[in-house]
């Protein structure tokens, strides 16, 4: 999955856990980079607990629950107006680049079950 705000693709970190943020955009689960989380006010752009406000929000099984004070209703998959898309245009991400990145780990993978 993409950063919603620049389309940046997630790798899997080194070691330890990920910089990468969640969040909940027009009741579909996002992620955010850290170079968005650290160029823009990233949790602006998410919607936010209808209880407490909070943007600590999880979109799973049809249902978006509040990861800090745990209320949760059933998601609308739909945007409420139409000018809100769930990722931003104009970012790195293509069809082109993801191919090649999948073709580069399918790469990868296969040397080392041939090797192993």
């Amino acid at each position: 999955m993409p950063c919603f705000r620049c389309g940046a693709r997630q790798t899997d970190p080194a070691g330890g856990a990920s910089p990468w943020k969640r969040g909940v955009r027009a009741d579909h689960q996002v992620l955010v980079c850290p170079l968005c989380q650290t160029a823009h006010d990233w949790t602006a752009d998410l919607d936010r607990c209808e209880d407490c406000g909070s943007t600590a929000l999880l979109c799973r099984l049809g249902e978006v629950e509040c990861r800090d004070c745990g209320h949760t209703r059933e998601a609308v998959r739909e945007p409420a107006d139409g000018d809100r898309p769930l990722v931003h245009s104009g970012g790195p991400s293509s069809d082109t680049a993801l191919a090649e990145e999948v073709a580069a780990a399918l790469s990868r993978v296969l040397r080392r079950g041939v090797a192993g």
